[in-house]
């Protein structure tokens, strides 16, 4: 029986016990060893090359980040999210970025000059070609997808760690993993920022310009911090200089750079980490806390610089007594316990609360009524047209005239027709009230305006010939 068989009986000595444990515990740990190493199936020689290949930006590489960009400009400017994502899978965009990460990690100076000059020169180029899409362009109107890259988020600083990590460690492995390049292509978005930054630039709103060059810098040095890392985790060869000098000089220069690129990541992903905080807290609260009979939360917003919370009631006034209440609930609150709580309700009579809801609020208020009633009126609206059509149907009836008969004949007699329908209109001159007989025709496009005139007139003279009428009014819808 050989080791691995042992099996532990009743009578198997302490000994024997001891190296089934140990044998048992060498078989997890391998298990885990070889599911999570990366080591050995990292080709570092192939992925330098790789990566260095990648930072080149000239010829078929301009023409395709232009293409890209006016792509991903169009989608922002629709609002068209796989539009988007067609932009996001053709640009070229990540290879600077990359190259970065990496001459840092492996002190290559000349690697890291070029990269940073690709990099400057793309993103001038991409700014200026979504500038110019966005100056001649007639839609100026922001969509949801513009308005969602004019300002980074905690989400923004993880899905740029993750997808740098996913990405470095899909080109150092050994035949390179194409659809994890393109998902992460996708998912750290480096186009659209840049694509509002033109948006901004073209209809002058700086705070947009500099909201999402901020989120695109984010997406950027989260890129090149997690090539970095995992560079230096896989231990990838140094460039080696023949000058000490030289080489000590070149070791305080990406030493340098990789200080400048961490210490404001950690302070940044610190701050939006406490921001995002802030926010999921003050949710928390407002629905928890911010309860009162027959008052309803319309709105309420949260600034983190101010530590203000604003929230807006409508209903039932909410007394005094009660808001001093929440505002001593919200100073024993963790994270918001400092912040300003601001109510704006019905009753205020200061007229601050009419100068509050206006602009934004104003139509978030009306498009959730709008969205919350929208089914309820198309069934009415629905309901109304049967009603509708109903007593037009026992009017015909009840006068005796043959709509159904009249109605194939005139679709027989007259090509292009699409609806004919009939209702009764009633007329006051003040002196005298007639009750009119009118017919409604619809055409398809293949009938002029001429024709269709020519044909009102003689379906008009028609009528009143089969309907023994004095008169009738003959209209197109």
């Amino acid at each position: 029986m050989s080791k691995e068989d042992i099996e532990i009986t009743p009578n198997s000595s302490p000994e024997e016990f001891e190296h089934t444990k140990l044998t048992a515990w060498e078989g997890v740990k391998k298990f885990f060893t070889d599911l999570f190493d990366i080591h050995n199936d990292t080709d570092r020689d192939a992925t330098i090359e790789a990566v260095k290949k990648d930072i080149s930006f000239k010829g078929h590489t301009s023409w395709i980040l232009i293409f890209s960009i006016f792509i991903a400009s169009i989608g922002l400017n629709v609002s068209s999210t796989a539009v988007v994502i067609g932009a996001m899978l053709i640009s070229p965009l990540m290879g600077p970025i990359v190259g970065i990460g990496l001459s840092v990690a492996i002190n290559d100076i000349e690697t890291m000059r070029r990269s940073f000059i690709n990099l400057g020169v793309m993103v001038i180029l991409s700014v200026m070609t979504a500038t110019f899409y966005f100056w001649v362009s007639p839609l100026t109107e922001e969509t949801p997808e513009l308005v969602a890259r004019t300002y980074p988020t905690i989400l923004d600083v993880l899905v740029a760690i993750f997808g740098g990590l996913g990405l470095i460690v899909a080109k150092t492995k050994s035949g390179t993993i194409a659809s994890v390049i393109f998902g992460v292509a996708i998912a750290t978005a480096l186009m659209p920022p840049l694509c509002t930054v033109g948006y901004g630039l073209a209809i002058g709103n700086m705070a947009y310009a500099g909201g999402a060059m901020y989120l695109f810098c984010i997406n950027a040095v989260f890129i090149a911090l997690a090539t970095f890392i995992v560079a230096k985790i896989l231990r990838f060869p140094l460039v080696r200089y023949a000058n000490s000098q030289r080489r000590k000089r070149i070791a305080q220069v990406a030493s340098l750079v990789a200080l400048v690129v961490v210490i404001p990541s950690v302070i940044l992903f610190y701050n939006l980490l406490q921001e995002q905080i802030f926010t999921n807290k003050t949710k928390e609260f407002v629905k928890d806390i911010i309860q009162y009979e027959g008052a309803e939360v319309v709105k309420f917003d949260q600034n983190y610089k101010s530590k203000d919370i604003q929230i807006y009631l409508i209903g039932r006034p909410v007394p005094q007594a009660t808001i001093d209440d929440w505002r001593t609930k919200l100073k024993g609150s963790e994270k918001i316990g400092e912040s300003n709580l601001l109510i704006y309700q019905g009753a205020d009579n200061s007229g601050e609360l009419a100068e509050k809801i206006s602009g934004n609020l104003k139509a978030d208020i009306l498009s959730e009524l709008y969205v919350n009633n929208e089914q309820r009126i198309r069934d009415k609206d629905d309901r109304i047209t049967f009603l509708e059509n109903e007593v037009a149907r026992l009017s015909v009836k009840e006068k005796g005239i043959p709509f159904n008969q009249i109605s194939k004949e005139l679709k027989i007699t007259y090509s292009g027709l699409q609806s004919f329908g009939y209702s009764k209109r009633v007329n006051t001159t003040f002196d005298k009230t007639d009750t009119l007989s009118v017919f409604n025709l619809s055409w398809d496009n293949s009938v002029r305006g001429k024709q269709r005139l020519e044909n009102h007139k003689k379906i008009g003279e028609l009528l009143k010939l089969k309907l023994a009428l004095d008169t009738l009014v003959v209209v197109e819808n």
